[in-house]
């Protein structure tokens, strides 16, 4: 990256709406543009250097949820899918797998890293002031991390690259680039992540977080605590873990709005129906009366910056018609102006009619409506739907408008977050805390037997992360309590599921099982089904965790039993990550 345009503020304001590619930021033509001598020469080149990067990271996002999903037990192949994703599906790679190349990664890493050394100048000749270059400076450096954890992910050993280079195909010397093995590349990952400056996120007003065009761009960029949390899981540090999570549950405990502060990233129940997320009925009982309008599907339909998005998503990115890159996810999704290359594996299906709702008059309903909220049968097929909702109407099965493919790139949502300090804090030996969150949430676990709940609903006898109050009296309630976790649902609460229950000579294995199995149910399809699977086979040595989900989706999907046999025996002999060519 050796030019960068020079940009009007009007021009930085589009440019966060559209993220348009690296290449429309830094390879405009010589009359628009300067050349690298004259760039970088205040905050708004800055600007245009972030959203320059993020534009390009959108780039990868089909190949982001291919290599996450795919390769795990929730999605599957469709007769129009092409031998590169047949070789995903089965872990059959071959060395030119277009999907399995980490180029697109590394050529992201490096302009990272071009920037970052572009921003410490700027910072030195006092071209941006401290807090500016804290801000930008620790968000590229944490996107660089999360690409790196991607890499160790699916490659295992790679090259750790900080500095900048003339050419990406620079990469693949391992003489001057040794290949770190994925534990070693966590600690490097952890210590630099660490290390950065500023880990909130832009303030509000400042050029990076602003409302423009119908869209709050608060959750365009990574969040940093989530990451940290996040490398410490896979580095097996889970009181680190857990304290970052709870960082990021609790950012928005001040706020003086109630909805907010009761149940922004804490999995609290909504009082008003516009913004609520949970399962909801028309009728308690009555299967037909689901509600599609409201409620959970809405998580995936509702704009950037509405009240759905906002308490749900930490990082979610928009795809819109009239920018680049053009949605990836229709041509991979859709039956309708799309290829129809993947679909929801008969798997994710038998997950979902394996579970039990909760009682109401009527009786249970005997499947988990997730299924219905996440899928749509369109065509006689099935149709992974949450990347679609905002270009293929949820009651008609056709598209809203078929030249306008817009959607959002899903990236870390506070389901991932519980899932994942439920999974430190049982790590941590917390098996009843961790249970509440799981299930019917704090107060749920921890009953009060009347309306004096001092003593109860709350685990501050617990040391920190671990001590959440969620006291709540009521209004007849003496003393009165209205603690700030004090709406926690629990994750199988808010979907309307009945608790599961564990044997107490097992809790940590029981519940490590559980949490994985609500992520498919929850999670299903948004990019994170691979590396859980990941992380618990390696975390307990065994490989069976991961090859025997796989090789039941695959003798599901009707291919052949030795197919099928074949990807087993390959993960079981813990042949997990893909080969580094490109």
């Amino acid at each position: 990256m050796k030019k960068i345009n020079l940009p009007e503020f009007v021009l930085v304001l589009m440019m966060l709406v559209s993220l348009s590619a690296c290449k429309k930021v830094f390879d405009i033509q010589p009359e628009d543009q300067l050349d690298e001598a004259n760039a970088y020469q205040n905050v708004y080149d800055a600007d245009a250097a972030v959203i320059g990067i993020y534009g390009k990271f959108m780039g990868l996002a089909e190949q982001y949820v291919v290599l996450n999903e795919l390769r795990a037990d929730l999605l599957d192949v469709t007769a129009n899918s092409n031998e590169a994703l047949r070789q995903i599906n089965t872990h059959t790679v071959t060395e030119n797998n277009p999907y399995a190349s980490p180029k697109a990664f590394y050529e992201l890493i490096l302009n990272c890293n071009d920037v970052l050394e572009h921003f410490k100048v700027m910072v030195q000749e006092k071209k941006m002031n401290e807090d500016q270059f804290n801000q930008r400076f620790s968000d590229i450096k944490s996107l660089r991390s999360f690409l790196y954890l991607q890499l160790g992910i699916h490659f295992g050993e790679v090259p750790y690259v900080t500095s900048s280079l003339k050419n990406v195909d620079e990469v693949k010397n391992t003489a001057n680039f040794k290949r770190l093995p994925f534990n070693v590349l966590l600690d490097s990952l952890i210590s630099t992540t660490e290390s950065i400056p500023f880990k909130g996120i832009y303030p509000t007003g400042t050029n990076l977080n602003i409302s423009v065009d119908a869209y709050q761009t608060q959750k365009f960029y990574i969040h940093k605590r989530a990451l940290l949390g996040d490398l410490y899981l896979w580095k097996g540090n889970y009181q680190k873990a857990a304290t970052y999570y709870r960082e990021v549950m609790e950012e928005n405990t001040g706020s003086a709005d109630d909805r907010i502060r009761f149940g922004m990233y804490k999995m609290g129940s909504m009082k008003d129906d516009l913004a609520g997320q949970n399962i909801r009925y028309g009728s308690a009982g009555d299967a037909t009366s689901l509600n599609y309008t409201v409620g959970w599907r809405q998580i995936f339909e509702a704009p950037i910056g509405s009240d759905n998005v906002n308490y749900e998503w930490l990082w979610v990115m928009p795809f819109d018609n009239k920018f680049n890159p053009q949605n990836p996810m229709i041509k991979l999704f859709s039956p309708v102006g799309g290829n129809y290359l993947l679909r929801p594996s008969q798997q994710v299906f038998d997950l979902w009619d394996g579970e039990t709702q909760r009682p109401a008059q009527g009786g249970s309903i005997p499947y988990d409506a997730r299924k219905l909220l996440s899928t749509m049968t369109i065509g006689g097929q099935p149709v992974a739907m949450k990347y679609l909702y905002n270009y293929i109407g949820w009651n008609t099965g056709t598209a809203l408008n078929p030249l306008q493919k817009n959607g959002k790139w899903f990236l870390f949502r506070q389901t991932h977050l519980h899932l994942r300090f439920i999974e430190a804090a049982n790590r941590s030996g917390k098996y009843r805390l961790s249970c509440g969150l799981l299930n019917n949430g704090i107060a749920g676990t921890y009953p009060a037997p009347g309306n004096d709940v001092t003593n109860y609903h709350n685990t501050l006898n617990e040391p920190y992360p671990f001590n959440i109050d969620a006291r709540n009296s009521g209004n007849s309630g003496v003393p009165y309590y209205r603690a700030d976790w004090c709406r926690n649902l629990g994750i199988r609460a808010r979907a309307n599921l009945v608790n599961i229950s564990v044997p107490a000579n097992d809790s940590l294995m029981t519940i490590e099982s559980a949490l994985i199995k609500e992520g498919a149910l929850e999670n299903a399809f948004e990019g994170t089904r691979w590396p859980d699977l990941l992380r618990i086979a390696i975390r307990n040595n065994d490989p069976s965790f991961l090859a025997d989900r796989v090789y039941v989706k695959l003798m599901k999907s009707g291919i052949s039993s030795s197919s099928a046999s074949a990807a087993r025996s390959k993960l079981m002999a813990k042949e997990w990550y893909l080969p580094f060519k490109w």
